[in-house]
Parts: C-alpha cells; sequence; structure tokens
C-alpha cells in the first residue's frame, strides 16, 4: 500500500516545477575531474552497504584528493525512504552527516508496519543523533517533497534507473557489478 502511493506522489510529480533553494548533497570538490551521480533510496540495505564498504575507500582513494566529486541523489523507493529524504535535505549543511548517519544506523529507524510507526522511530532516531532537526516542517515541506521526487523523476528519464543504488560516472550508467574493484577500474580509466 505504501508503494502504491508513492506511486502515485511520483506519477502526479511529473508535472512538479521545483523552485527550491535546495542543494545538491555531495562530498567533494566543485571542480573534480570526475562527477559520480549515486540514485539511492534510504531504506534500501544495497544503499547501506554502499556506504558501508565501498564508499569510505572511495572517499580515501578519490574525493579527497580531488579527483572525484560524489552527488547523492535522491531515488525513494517507498514512503519511508521518501521522508528520510526530506530530513536529509532539509538540513543542507548537514546533510551528509545527516545521510551517512541515516545509512549507517539504517535497522534502528527502519521499522514499523505503518507510516506513523516509521515516522516515529525516524523522529526518535534523529533527535537521539543529536541534529538539530524541526521534524513536522521538513516532512510537511512541499518544496523539498517537490526537490526530492524530482530527483527520481530525473533518474528514471535521463539515465533509465530502476533499482538502487544506481551509479552514473560522467553521465554514463555504471553497468557493472558495484564493487570498489570495479567502480576502482572505471575511476582510472578517465583519470
Amino acid at each position: 500500500m505504501k508503494k502504491f502511493y508513492l506511486l502515485i506522489i511520483i506519477f502526479f510529480g511529473l508535472t512538479i516545477n521545483c523552485n527550491a533553494e535546495t542543494n545538491r548533497i555531495v562530498s567533494g570538490q566543485e571542480n573534480a575531474k570526475i562527477t559520480i551521480i549515486a540514485y539511492e533510496s534510504l531504506t534500501c540495505s544495497h544503499c547501506a552497504n554502499f556506504h558501508k564498504d565501498i564508499y569510505p575507500q572511495l572517499k580515501k582513494d578519490y574525493i579527497d584528493t580531488g579527483l572525484v566529486k560524489i552527488e547523492f541523489r535522491h531515488f525513494p523507493l517507498d514512503i519511508a525512504a521518501l521522508n528520510a529524504s526530506k530530513i536529509a535535505q532539509c538540513k543542507s549543511g548537514q546533510g551528509l552527516e545527516i545521510l551517512e548517519s541515516l545509512y549507517f544506523n539504517q535497522q534502528s529507524w527502519v521499522k514499523g508496519s505503518t507510516v506513523e510507526e516509521i515516522n516515529n522511530n525516524l523522529r526518535q532516531f534523529i533527535k537521539k543523533e543529536g541534529f538539530n532537526v524541526n521534524f513536522e516542517k521538513c516532512i510537511n515541506n512541499k518544496e523539498i517533497e517537490d526537490y526530492v521526487l524530482n530527483d527520481r523523476i530525473e533518474g528514471v528519464k535521463k539515465f533509465k534507473v530502476n533499482a538502487t543504488p544506481t551509479i552514473i560516472i560522467n553521465n554514463e550508467k555504471f553497468e557493472k557489478s558495484l564493487n570498489y574493484k570495479n567502480l576502482k577500474k572505471s575511476l582510472e580509466k578517465l583519470i
């Protein structure tokens, strides 16, 4: 049922005109030679694994050296992911920290049988982690919701994204199995 509501939101979102002054959640230098776009859903366990197993090495070897920047784009697969994305996007100065915390502790807040339960777990988690977020204001912010949904719409239209995580390197979809070794091979060819 939750997926049905998300599909309706996305369907009607095709006409969304987003004018939000919202910033991308980015790691790395703006003028990096290589840009990676990561389409992710905050409830996706494979996305959490990317943040735990691949991103730290990618950050150390390529992002911190100035060769790569990564843009995290929203591709919510359900209402819980949509709401978590809105929370991360709402605090653009802390967006990356919130994103990382949500992925590293995914099992602490992604639980419950109703949207209300999951939202309550998300609210408690954000508070426990010490993020200063006006939860209700962020969840109900239409501009941020439009921004998040537009990421998803653009991912489908421009890159044919149909699963998470989907990695785009310099506007080309990464088609290999997502592990650090394969990612590194692709990046080395571009350096």
